[in-house]
């Protein structure tokens, strides 16, 4: 556990609450060329278009190229493209791809190969890409390097999205020829690595390939050890028994730094953890969703689980990005959510009932965030039963429509554009959402086509405002990359909250 002073602050909010401590299992490769990395969650599936999944972002990463990628400092970048422009109209995207690019198998990345990942897979299965690229009419293939996107509707997000989630290009030849399951049973990509065995929700171990274009990684092996729980990535890193743990909760970080051999990187970043909200049981009360939000005391959760660096966000976005109305505070007033809940005929005595899903380690504080807020909507009337699942099962039942009232979440946005974080997390013609009502797409649609930047902008700060105003989102705070790693690891921190093992060496 953490110092005492740590233990005062918890148990005056968690009222004396502990955390368990799991020893991880034998099995952990660690040396000058190998390097183990403790990681809280695995990919869905070994397809990385079919599930947009923030937790195995990283993963996917290694075994598979996008058309761009973002530098440390979150500046776009050339990747398998390297020079791209969109036409006036908006309808036309531009793509020139570089020509020494080989798949894992030594067949060569063409444009066939981007045509093949964003227009003919997404027409022709269930993808989530389906959905992101839905306005795609046709990708003009001009020469093996060259080739044109063509949209039926402009779609100013293109760019980004080329970075972000779900957007990795896969080889059709070999795709084609062994088919869907043969492809997720052995993956084949053109990323700086190959993958080598998989224990699914165990351990992910990766070779590097030797022809990756962007040069041989510096580490020869890569093993990612699936921890869900997060004492055990504590225990894997204080242990040595790993060079490196993601998701580590900051006073923990904080803590382990002070070992002469460990480092620690605490940092926000651009991902948002949030309530998502569903049109279900006594949420479908505007009153109740707004007290539920005015319970919250954010700063204290900040100081106690984060140590101040998680700062509270009053709308689904980071501080600092396009859509982020400064001067727009949603208030803690539990006052406000006393009367709120009372009006609605609930009281601490009588109070209303709902069920909150939690994760369990998928990002720091994920279980403690929602004990906590549990407790303190206790106090206004709102009894919450506290469920913990696993982050596949929370995508099975949002997909299914069967989240209870509130699901705590980390949204993942690499680009700071605000069609990525609440274009996409409350759209109801998405697979993202879990609150759907029409008045959303009514507001939501015209920005999807707007060209005007100015516009789209101050559409999307208005849109922010009125969906927190309205209950459906409780946004909570702006999330915290917080990684430690062994001084012999050359650790390169990426303010998107991107594990990138090729971008590290050993010291």
């Amino acid at each position: 556990m953490s110092p005492n002073v740590t233990r005062r602050m918890m148990a005056r909010l968690l009222a004396g609450g502990g955390m368990a401590s799991l020893l991880p299992g034998k099995g952990f490769a660690q040396s000058a060329d190998n390097l183990s990395i403790a990681y809280p969650g695995d990919v869905p599936v070994w397809d990385p278009n079919l599930r947009t999944h923030v937790v195995g972002h990283s993963i996917f990463k290694c075994v598979f190229d996008q058309p761009l990628t973002y530098s440390p400092d979150l500046k776009l970048s050339p990747a398998l493209v390297t020079a791209w422009q969109t036409s006036a109209d908006g309808l036309m995207l531009d793509l020139s791809l570089r020509d020494d690019v080989a798949f894992h198998n030594g067949d060569r990345l063409t444009a066939e190969d981007l045509r093949f990942t964003f227009f003919e897979r997404p027409r022709a299965e269930k993808l989530d890409l389906s959905g992101i690229w839905r306005r795609v009419s046709d990708i003009e293939v001009v020469s093996p390097t060259h080739a044109v996107m063509h949209f039926s509707a402009p779609m100013p997000s293109a760019i980004p999205w080329l970075a972000f989630l779900a957007s990795f290009v896969v080889p059709r030849k070999y795709m084609t020829a062994v088919g869907h399951d043969k492809f997720i049973a052995k993956p084949i990509g053109s990323g700086p690595y190959k993958l080598a065995s998989y224990q699914q929700n165990a351990r992910i171990v990766l070779d590097a390939f030797d022809d990756h274009w962007g040069g041989k990684p510096a580490y020869r092996q890569v093993t990612f050890e699936i921890l869900g729980d997060v004492s055990s990535r504590i225990a894997a890193i204080e242990s040595r028994r790993v060079g490196l743990a993601a998701e580590i909760p900051v006073r923990e970080a904080t803590r382990l730094s002070q070992d002469a051999q460990l480092r620690a990187s605490v940092e926000p970043f651009t991902d948002i953890y949030l309530f998502q909200i569903a049109n279900t049981g006594a949420f479908t009360d505007k009153r109740v969703r707004l007290a539920a939000h005015h319970a919250i005391d954010k700063e204290a959760i900040s100081r106690a689980l984060f140590g101040a660096k998680a700062k509270p966000i009053s709308v689904p976005a980071a501080h600092g990005t396009p859509g982020y109305p400064a001067d727009f505070v949603f208030p803690y007033d539990p006052a406000m959510a006393a009367a709120l809940m009372k009006e609605a005929g609930f009281s601490p005595d009588k109070p209303a009932e709902i069920t909150l899903y939690t994760t369990n380690g998928t990002f720091p504080g994920d279980f403690d965030i929602s004990r906590v807020i549990a407790q303190m909507w206790a106090r206004v009337g709102l009894r919450a039963k506290v469920e913990t699942i696993e982050f596949v099962q929370y995508q099975e039942r949002l997909r299914a429509g069967t989240l209870p009232e509130a699901t705590i979440y980390r949204w993942g946005n690499m680009t700071g554009d605000p069609e990525l974080y609440s274009g996409y997390l409350l759209n109801p013609k998405f697979p993202f959402a879990a609150w759907k009502s029409p008045d959303i797409s009514e507001r939501l649609d015209p920005l999807f086509i707007e060209t005007d930047e100015a516009k789209r902008v101050a559409g999307y700060r208005a849109f922010n405002q009125w969906a927190t105003e309205n209950g459906y989102t409780i946004p909570l705070l702006q999330g915290v990359a917080s990684t430690v790693y062994r001084r012999i690891v050359s650790f390169v921190p990426y303010a998107n909250g991107w594990t990138v093992p090729n971008a590290y060496k050993p010291t």
